[in-house]
């Protein structure tokens, strides 16, 4: 990495970037996000709107970024390249779609909710760091057996 600073200040304002438009979209707020996944009931369709223009700015930005071969500030482009539909994918998703039904955050606004003080964010977030925690301890289980 070339200037450190630079990046810090471009991380700093992506993430308030990104922050501040959850809190626009309503996705820091659990009832919006429980009314849009409540299709049987009262639905809200208005986060699809959000959705779709995540998806549209990232199509965008990830065919500029698939066409350079550096970031804009120097360092190497770094894409994902996995396209593998597996059980891990397929069990991880549909434990992560359980939790944001349940509780009606996801990760990133779960950090928009906690800078906000909000009680149930902190309890979310433990338990989302808690579940990290232990895959990390049941993935340095399989790896020696995996080695062996």
């Amino acid at each position: 990495m070339r200037n450190r600073t630079a990046h810090d200040l471009l991380a700093f304002a992506s993430g308030l970037v990104f922050g501040l438009g959850l809190l626009a979209a309503g996705m820091a707020d659990p009832a919006k996000v429980l009314g849009f996944l409540d299709l049987a009931g009262a639905w809200d369709p208005s986060l699809a709107f959000v959705m779709a223009g995540a998806i549209a700015v990232g199509l965008v930005a990830f065919g500029i970024a698939r066409r350079r071969t550096t970031t804009l500030l120097g360092d190497a482009m770094h894409l994902p390249t996995g396209r593998d539909v597996d059980r891990r994918l397929v069990v991880g998703s549909l434990v992560f779609g359980a939790g944001w039904g349940i509780a009606g955050i996801c990760p990133g606004p779960a950090l928009v909710v906690l800078g906000a003080g909000r009680t149930e964010a902190v309890v979310f977030v433990l338990a989302m760091v808690a579940g990290m925690w232990l895959f990390e301890l049941r993935s340095a289980r399989r790896a020696p057996a995996a080695a062996a």
